[in-house]
């Protein structure tokens, strides 16, 4: 059942696959043939940029630096390790189920029957070696070793087994997924880093700006040329500029400890390159055809193990239908002196051999809810599977668009900084000469600050969707 509906799942992708030009509408730019740094590039399209080793990916060598720190000691990574290990040691334990359980035994008791018992009456009539009786108290040693299978006949065990090798791979490709999100929250939360260091120095040349317009304020006011109004409205913008500083030294302050703990370390300083922010040139971006998104994708490869783990469960749980054989043989030496153990191993011999096939009866109803349950759980992981593989192609989706709006927007941005920035000037300078209003300067001056600290946010989020779509492509764990 699983099968039909994983079937018409990925119809849509086969077809795409068939015909070279298929591609999702919603994710192309208008210009298909343009080469820019953070643009999707139709050229490259059948190049997934995953592919890329993270170490080359990322130019910046902090930064890198920062992600080798996080990989090795990060607190998350470090439990998905423990769940790889907890798997493997489940494969261990599946296996040893395929094979006998040997065990050696060593004991010794003394034993004394009732006189008119069945037992007692034939000891008591019976010669324990010439000439000597059976002892009331008779002692006994033994040393033997025994052992117990379970015939695999119905394959049940080898796909608990097979189960359990499906889950570990899984939990890899866990790992992987887990390294990828890693990668990009480090890389993210760095480029965050930067753009509020930017940002700070935006609101600390304002601020110099704004005091020097206030001191213009003042001495206009001692010359009759400004009113009071003039001058609270001018300090207050500085004071709004200072307070505005502090809450950017907080953010900063914030998401320093953000990648401190992504790190798993104390707080501390991280190294940056805090010039030229804006210079940055976000990577070329080329999402590869279909397929390469269900190859390079971890948690998809998760998704699809998982699924095939789940198919397993349900035939391991329809084999505790049928009959089990069991097969229990031992092989020892017993006797009532330690001596005779040696003396007559011959005579101290003891051996057995015994098969059962046992088949449930009585509680066919429990093993009917494990046998639902399975098959339920393998329903859980065919829409687990299906909802990864659609929330893949989402992702990749909004990424593309989103790089493609952010390259346009930054271009405008950069062109109306420009603008409000030779405004200030010009504002300036009518003011001096009385030919504009003090509300004229501050706004300009206000406009200006807003329109820079968007433009650093912008760049911050170009580079942030770089970030994402490596990482909803599948790069980042190899």
């Amino acid at each position: 059942m699983y099968k039909s509906r994983i079937q018409r799942w990925i119809g849509p992708l086969s077809i795409c696959l068939a015909v070279a030009s298929c591609k999702v509408p919603a994710i192309m730019p208008s210009n298909e043939n343009r080469s820019v740094p953070g643009s999707y590039n139709d050229s490259q399209d059948t190049v997934n940029m995953s592919a890329t080793q993270w170490r080359t990916f990322f130019k910046d060598q902090n930064l890198v630096s920062l992600i080798d720190t996080a990989l090795k000691n990060n607190q998350e990574m470090k439990i998905t390790l423990q769940e790889i290990e907890i798997a493997k040691n489940d494969i261990r334990s599946r296996h040893a189920a395929l094979l006998p359980t040997v065990s050696l035994r060593a004991g010794a008791e003394l034993e004394k029957v009732g006189r008119y018992t069945s037992q007692g009456a034939g000891d008591a009539s019976t010669e324990i070696k010439p000439g000597k009786e059976v002892p009331e108290n008779l002692p006994n040693y033994m040393i033997g070793a025994y052992a117990n299978w379970e015939a695999d006949i119905w394959k049940k065990l080898h796909n608990a087994k097979k189960a359990a090798v499906t889950r570990y791979l899984a939990t890899v490709e866990g790992r992987n997924f887990a390294l990828t999100n890693l990668i990009a929250e480090v890389a993210n939360s760095y480029y965050e880093l930067l753009a509020l260091d930017n940002q700070l120095g935006i609101v600390k040349q304002n601020i110099e700006l704004q005091k020097s317009a206030l001191e213009i304020v003042k001495v206009q006011k001692e010359a009759a040329r400004a009113t009071e109004l003039a001058v609270q409205k001018f300090e207050a913008e500085v004071l709004k500029s200072q307070s505005m500083e502090f809450d950017i030294l907080q953010s900063i302050k914030e998401t320093e400890n953000k990648i401190n703990f992504l790190l798993g370390r104390y707080p501390q300083e991280i190294p940056r390159d805090k010039s030229d922010f804006l210079g940055l040139l976000p990577q070329a971006v080329s999402s590869g055809i279909p397929s390469q998104l269900l190859a390079n994708r971890p948690d998809i490869k998760q998704a699809e193990l998982d699924l095939a783990a789940a198919k397993l469960d349900v035939k391991v749980a329809r084999a505790e239908f049928y009959p089990s054989l069991g097969i229990s043989a031992g092989v020892g030496l017993e006797a009532f002196k330690p001596s005779y153990l040696v003396k007559y191993p011959v005579e101290s011999l003891l051996y057995s051999l015994a098969g059962d096939l046992v088949a449930p009866l009585i509680n066919r109803n429990a093993i009917k809810a494990e046998f639902n349950s399975a098959n339920a759980r393998q329903l859980q992981a065919i829409y687990n599977y299906e909802r990864t593989i659609l929330n893949a192609y989402l992702e990749v989706s909004t990424q593309l668009s989103n790089i493609s709006n952010l390259e346009h927007s930054y271009d405008l941005k950069s062109k109306q900084v420009d603008a409000l920035t030779r405004s200030i000037d010009i504002s300036n300078d009518l003011f001096k000469s009385a030919r504009a209003d003090y509300f004229e300067v501050l706004m300009t001056q206000r406009d200006a600050l807003e329109a820079k600290l968007e433009l650093v946010e912008t760049k911050k989020e170009q580079l942030n969707a770089v970030v994402n779509i490596y990482r909803d492509l599948g790069g980042g764990w190899k």
